[in-house]
């Protein structure tokens, strides 16, 4: 099937790029059309949580030497789970699983740098990856399919595969009505360089793994990068001819809430700069632990940014054809289980595999969005579950705070 097949792929995100690698490592002809300018263009995340889903696709679509950059740049695992309150009292820990082997794929679970990760992806790609490629539509016909981009010009490719992301064009227009749906949390993300000074505000809980903070109705996300091997130098070692970006350990931290709970007015939000969103996420915690005050007042301010948490519903089964789609393009979901990544890489190797496989290219796409549907609409599922236990837990300590404040003379606490 391989033989002659030229790709298109809509989006250079994580799945995209992982999808080209897998198809370049094949023989196809892929190109990726990226409708940012440059790589860095906007700020995308921080740290990622991936575990054997991604390592498995990863190791099955890049060249053993990139898996193995992949490998050495991943970060420290940690032992435990902690939820704690705004004041730093403990209120749950999960320990993690036994120590694992951090080179072993199948059983891979520890947190990346998502700039690292996308450098490495995009590695080798340079002449294939076109940015300012907007694409605003497509036709099929029996022969292929062409792409219109926003700027006017055209393309065309045998199969196009939407990687586009959680506003896809190449979704509105293949299922105009799978459109995700906004679920009210906003969350402002930042990150703090851990020098000495910062390290020393560490809580002991939050070096030992990944930390939920709950206060009131805001709750916070943090987790540490410390890497295995800074990339430069990783890169130096096993890949000389890939130029890494300097990076150095950090706490990444999420600050959620409900769009009306936030200290801001939610269209104010989205249109604010990094300095504002910064102060919007440093009031929002400002009667929290005076440590967790300082580490957020110590952040890179300007690498501040904001989304609206948005989450696909399930698509009946449609029709297959030359088009299809990968991660957030289908099947966008709450970061609350660190999924999303996951399975967008999983779904780059399980298409790349559809495509090379040989037989008939539709059916082999069917078969594809079959199985991607029952474990990707899973993942929606289990992400927007676990948001709203999150949300369950915030508001259940707000009222355990409430009920223990000094009431008046002759009020008694509610009963519930």
């Amino acid at each position: 099937m391989s033989g002659g097949l030229r790709v298109a792929v809509a989006g250079a995100g994580l799945g995209g790029l992982c999808l080209a690698q897998g198809l370049l490592r094949a023989g196809v002809d892929v190109d990726v059309y990226e409708r940012d300018a440059a790589p860095d263009s906007r700020r995308q995340g921080y740290r990622l949580h991936v575990d054997a889903r991604a390592a498995l696709a990863l190791e099955k679509c890049l060249p053993p030497r990139l898996f193995r950059l992949f490998l050495a740049t991943a970060g420290r695992p940690g032992s435990r789970v902690t939820v704690l309150s705004g004041r730093l009292r403990v209120l749950h820990q999960t320990p993690a699983s036994p120590p694992r082997d951090p080179d072993d794929p199948a059983t891979l679970s520890t947190s990346v740098d998502r700039g690292t990760l996308r450098e490495i992806l995009a590695a080798g790609l340079a002449e294939r990856i076109h940015y300012g490629h907007e694409v605003a539509d497509y036709e099929q016909d029996p022969d292929g399919v062409t792409l219109r981009f926003v700027d006017g010009s055209t393309t065309r490719a045998d199969v196009l595969v939407g990687a586009d992301g959680v506003s896809s064009a190449v979704r509105r227009v293949l299922l105009p009505h799978a459109q995700p749906v906004d679920t009210g949390t906003r969350i402002i993300y930042g990150r703090t360089l851990l020098d000495d000074a910062a390290r020393r505000l560490v809580p002991p809980a939050m070096s030992d793994g990944f930390t939920a903070i709950l206060g009131g109705h805001v709750g916070l996300a943090a987790g540490l990068v410390e890497f295995r091997r800074r990339p430069v130098d990783a890169a130096a070692a096993i890949a000389p001819d890939v130029r890494l970006s300097p990076a150095g350990d950090y706490l990444m931290w999420a600050v959620s809430a409900p769009r009306d709970r936030l200290p801001a007015f939610d269209g104010t939000l989205e249109e604010a700069d990094a300095t504002t969103l910064h102060s919007v996420a440093c009031r929002a915690i400002r009667s929290w632990h005076p440590d967790l005050r300082a580490l957020l007042g110590a952040a890179a301010v300007e690498e501040t940014f904001v989304i609206r948490v948005r989450s696909s519903r399930r698509v009946p089964a449609w029709v297959p054809s030359r088009v299809t789609l990968l991660g957030d393009a289908i099947h966008a979901m709450s970061p609350a289980r660190g999924s999303g990544a996951n399975t967008a890489l999983m779904d780059a190797a399980h298409l790349c595999e559809a495509l090379t496989g040989g037989g008939d290219l539709v059916a082999a796409i069917g078969d594809y969005e079959e199985r991607m549907r029952d474990y990707g609409f899973a993942a929606v599922e289990a992400s927007r579950q676990a948001e709203a236990e999150a949300a369950r837990r915030r508001n259940l300590l707000w009222l355990w705070v409430v009920d223990h404040l000094p009431k008046p003379r002759g009020t008694a606490k509610r009963t519930r």
